[in-house]
């Protein structure tokens, strides 16, 4: 019954913030008709990504994890790019310098990491390439900067 209450305590965090979880393995309770309801203490705990890994996620959803105290946000794009408007509060590691492994090797592998892109495509090399470095918790914009800024989020320079 403890790993299907973790399971129910994912799938709560799950369902707040976009992320996908597993069945239980009690053979009895294998499926859950209604996550229970999480309390704040369980929001520190799972915020944004407990279950590690990547999480592609749409704007309104990366908008929230942002907003998260303690998330990093990491503009992958080229300096011009990013000097020409990026979401607030990120740092720029271009996925296309030859060392970008070398640069997120140096980040905290225990921290959690919003990464994003111009359109969603230089993003997917640099989370793997991130997960290599060994990071488990990253939250990826699925449609970049165009899709925030369609969305009406603001870019700074």
């Amino acid at each position: 019954m403890k790993k299907c209450r973790s399971v129910l305590v994912g799938l709560t965090a799950g369902l707040a913030i976009g992320g996908v979880t597993s069945g239980c393995s009690d053979p009895t309770s294998a499926t859950a008709t209604a996550p229970r309801t999480s309390n704040a203490s369980d929001a520190v705990q799972m915020a944004p990504n407990a279950s590690g890994g990547v999480r592609r996620v749409d704007v309104a959803e990366f908008a929230n994890v942002i907003s998260t105290p303690g998330v990093q946000v990491i503009d992958v794009r080229t300096p011009e790019e990013f000097a020409s408007g990026r979401i607030r509060g990120a740092i720029n590691i271009p996925v296309t310098d030859s060392d970008f492994g070398q640069r997120v090797s140096q980040l905290d592998p225990a921290s959690t990491y919003a990464v994003y892109c111009r359109s969603g495509n230089r993003s997917q090399p640099a989370v793997t390439q991130m997960r290599a470095a060994g990071i488990t918790n990253i939250i990826e914009l699925d449609s970049g900067t165009n899709g925030w800024a369609t969305a009406g989020q603001p870019l700074v320079s």
